[in-house]
């Protein structure tokens, strides 16, 4: 220990190190790791950077490759977090919650500035490698569909997809049947004492939530500043903001789309842009949009 304190501050370098020079103020840094984890082992690198299957040959094959996959990891950071809310939100504990919940939404944005890089490509620089995509879609995206069915964007027939892969079907189909993270919030309303309707906290949670007038009478109480409620309203802000960030992303996809391909049909089959079209127009809190018209 005393060696290697003498060689940060000026001491003699000790083996194993090696010295930056004078333009890095002298630093040393380990050249002999002593059997531990380099950066690039203990970021995999060797698996990530060889991930990108070159099929086509195409020059921008690789910005598309990457970028899909940087939104995936996001996704999946993104889901990492969503799960570890639920339980915060079932125990009345909703600071922590509220913490995930800011995290969750740099992670949106940084999935919507991925599609201004995007934007880059032209058409000509996509039809060079879009044949090679064969029938692969963003519409396959299972880390995406978990997104949509934790928030309560629900629908089974979304699943079909995944039916080459029995273990993506059995994890939808959990996220499907069980509570999203709004289910979560409207029985958190009851347990502080609102009045909801026995039909909104016990039902087929596999079905999108139809608007339930006593839910939203319980978010108008909280809007109008019901008496110690406002953990209540930033939670319903918390939500708007995600949904709000989340038709942006959309819509930011909508318009990559349109900018590059137009309207040619989806590889996945859909109509494209006109699919995505409607997409914009999907709230994920519906209710907590509503309530506004009303207060």
């Amino acid at each position: 220990m005393a060696e290697d304190d003498g060689a940060r501050t000026g001491g003699a370098q000790t083996r194993g190190e090696r010295r930056l020079g004078e333009a890095f103020g002298d630093e040393t840094i380990h050249a002999d790791l002593q059997g531990q984890r380099s950066y690039h082992d203990f970021l995999e690198l060797d698996t990530i950077l060889d991930a990108q299957p070159t099929i086509t040959g195409a020059h921008d094959e690789k910005l598309f490759f990457i970028l899909h996959q940087v939104k995936e990891l996001w996704m999946k950071l993104m889901l990492h977090e969503l799960e570890a809310a639920f339980p915060h939100i079932r125990d009345d504990d909703l600071r922590p919650a509220f913490k995930i919940f800011a995290r969750v939404k740099r992670i949106q944005e940084n999935l919507i500035q991925a599609w201004h890089i995007l934007t880059t490509m032209t058409p000509a620089d996509y039809l060079a490698f879009r044949d090679g995509l064969g029938r692969s879609s963003g519409f396959q995206s299972f880390q995406y569909r978990s997104i949509e069915f934790v928030f309560g964007n629900k629908q089974r027939e979304t699943i079909a997809p995944f039916e080459n892969r029995p273990e993506i079907v059995r994890h939808l189909t959990e996220l499907l049947e069980r509570p999203s993270l709004y289910d979560e919030a409207v029985m958190l309303l009851a347990r502080r004492g609102y009045a909801i309707d026995a039909a909104a906290l016990d039902r087929d949670w596999s079905v999108k939530r139809e608007p339930d007038e006593t839910v939203m009478a319980a978010w108008r109480d909280i809007y109008r500043g019901g008496e110690g409620r406002w953990d209540l309203y930033e939670l319903a802000e918390h939500f708007v903001d995600i949904d709000d960030l989340f038709q942006t992303w959309r819509f930011r996809h909508r318009n990559a789309v349109e900018r590059v391909i137009g309207h040619k049909i989806g590889t996945g089959g859909t109509s494209g842009v006109g699919y995505l079209t409607r997409a914009t127009a999907i709230r994920l809190f519906p209710e907590l949009w509503a309530v506004r018209t009303g207060l």
